[in-house]
């Protein structure tokens, strides 16, 4: 068929149509951030180095400091270490290939889920998943700077939460254009009072390091053992998440080239599984500094970030500036990361929404149908039992993301049963694949049931094991099952121009569509069933009647 829209050949607009034309106001708003779609290369101006610099800045979390003060105070700190450190590999390993895919092809990670197992309605689980990642990291920065607040103003715990729930709702309104700006120019000021600390301890009292490195825990004898490090490794294991929030920024890479191949390599790795050498440190950091103040505040406020840094800073500066010092670093960080978890939240609920009703109700609902959820988790001290949700919720994540890891790097490029090339628009994919929803539900069922001791207690520290042991054979073996013939409801999108330019990136041609009349470029496109023209995914997402979806035919047989 001809590639060029016949808008003349478009009389009176059908139902379909008129439906599809109510959603402009999701055509504006998805023109600054590029929600819910593939992100053009018009809009991609910034360089890798920025972009690596922005996805960076957002994982300037404190509760890094928390969950590796938890895991050693209860373990100890060798067990500590370990358990950092092999989740830190689990991490590295299981986020490359998606970093790749959503950098190299522009799209975030549920579309990238979409077409590596799932199918166009099975990804709404993991939508929801990720989702609610966002908004339970939120809730947890939001209960620290709320702690800040309350040493450093005596400002009553409800009201900070309050606060560092309203105070990110400008920030975030704005997509990456405001975003890139706010991480870069806060990165220096955070990464020194994070760092100078820590240096100064070191370098002036070696004793601490000793100290640290024979602690043995209130449940631990001072050695290693399986059990207490796969404990820890499960709760450290529930930001493999993370990887999704970093791909919401990678998805603007400029388009990969032989002039900038090194820089965009490296950006890659560094902004994507990269974040967790950064996360890991931060975790060994917190272990170091609850050891540090123990004596001084307890065990019970040892976890808590305000606390560790407050008993850093008093050991290196004047007492008058401890408190505000420590204060502004819970601060910086709680912007920087909670701007980052309201944006990817309500990208992800804004996504299977959409999907599901086939309406668009716009971003910011969901901006504050997140900050909502994260509200309340905060004024049910969602703190204080911190490692008990994070343990709980690894299991879905680590199931979640292993299975699409597992997609891309053995059905993909080793069984060759899966597309090598992403697809997300409806009407070629499958409304739901069995080989990821089946791998999924599996894994994270059966790790949740060992998690609760429902298969006994000796196997309980295992849960985390068992959802990626469990993702990584099942996916593979489905995609074996099923021959690998519900990845793709159909082979062509009836536009004769290739996805791909010549260097392989996503053809920057654009064509218009014919509902909302906006012009996109060939990847975010493609025919439209009964008008003769073509269609962008977005219209395609709010078609009501389904009358613009191709049929399930292969388009060149």
């Amino acid at each position: 068929m001809s590639t060029e829209p016949r808008l003349a050949e478009v009389t009176e607009p059908g139902p379909a149509q008129q439906a599809a034309r109510g959603t402009d106001q999701a055509v504006k708003e998805t023109l600054e951030d590029y929600t819910l779609r593939f992100a053009p290369r018009s809009y991609r101006r910034w360089t890798p180095m920025v972009v690596a610099t922005t996805a960076l800045g957002g994982i300037a979390y404190m509760a890094d400091f928390s969950i590796g003060a938890g895991i050693g105070l209860a373990h100890g700190t060798g067990n500590a270490l370990v358990a950092i450190a092999a989740a830190a590999v689990v991490i590295f390993v299981t986020g490359f290939p998606l970093a790749y895919y959503g950098a190299r092809y522009n799209i975030d990670l549920d579309l990238i889920t979409r077409g590596s197992g799932f199918g166009y309605y099975g990804s709404v689980l993991t939508s929801v998943i990720f989702a609610s990642f966002t908004f339970i990291f939120f809730a947890l920065e939001g209960s620290i700077m709320a702690q800040g607040l309350k040493l450093g103003l005596g400002m009553p715990l409800w009201l900070g939460y309050l606060v560092s729930t309203l105070m990110v709702i400008p920030l975030v309104v704005y997509g990456m254009k405001a975003l890139s700006k706010l991480q870069v120019w806060t990165t220096p000021v955070w990464l020194l009072l994070m760092v100078a600390p820590l240096v100064y301890l070191i370098s002036t009292d070696p004793g601490t390091v000793d100290r640290f490195l024979s602690y043995a825990g209130t449940d631990g004898d001072g050695g290693v053992n399986t059990a207490s490090v796969l404990l820890g490794a499960g709760v450290c294991l529930s930001l493999i998440a993370q990887i999704g929030e970093q791909i919401d920024y990678l998805r603007f890479m400029p388009p990969k080239t032989e002039a900038n191949k090194r820089t965009w390599w490296t950006a890659v790795v560094m902004a994507g599984p990269g974040w967790v050498v950064l996360g890991a440190l931060k975790q060994a950091i917190g272990v170091f500094l609850a050891v540090y103040i123990l004596a001084k505040v307890g065990p019970a406020a040892a976890p808590e970030p305000i606390q560790q840094f407050r008993g850093a800073f008093d050991a290196m500066m004047p007492s008058w500036m401890v408190v505000p010092l420590a204060v502004a670093l819970v601060v910086i960080s709680q912007i920087k990361i909670n701007v980052t978890n309201a944006y990817s939240g309500s990208l992800a609920w804004t996504n299977s929404f959409t999907r599901v009703t086939r309406r668009y109700p716009g971003r910011m609902v969901f901006v504050l149908v997140n900050l909502g959820f994260a509200l309340a988790l905060m004024e049910a001290d969602m703190f204080s039992f911190l490692n008990s949700i994070l343990g709980f919720y690894s299991n879905c994540a680590i199931a979640w993301v292993v299975t699409v890891a597992t997609d891309i790097g053995i059905n993909k490029y080793v069984l060759k049963l899966s597309p090598l090339q992403p697809e997300f628009r409806r009407g070629m994919l499958y409304a739901a694949n069995p080989v990821g929803v089946v791998a999924f539900v599996a894994s994270s069922g059966l790790s949740i049931a060992m998690y609760f001791h429902v298969l006994g207690d000796t196997l309980q520290p295992y849960s985390p094991v068992a959802a990626a042991v469990i993702a990584f054979v099942l996916t593979p073996l489905m995609a074996v099952v099923t021959k690998g013939k519900y990845y793709l409801r159909r082979t062509g999108d009836g536009i004769d121009e290739p996805l791909l330019d010549v260097e392989g990136n996503p053809s920057a041609t654009t064509y218009d569509c014919h509902v909302c009349l906006q012009p996109y470029e060939r990847p975010d496109l493609t025919a439209c069933q009964t008008h003769g023209a073509v269609v962008c995914s977005l219209c395609l997402s709010t078609d009501r009647v389904g009358d613009h979806v191709l049929p399930a035919a292969p388009a060149h047989p």
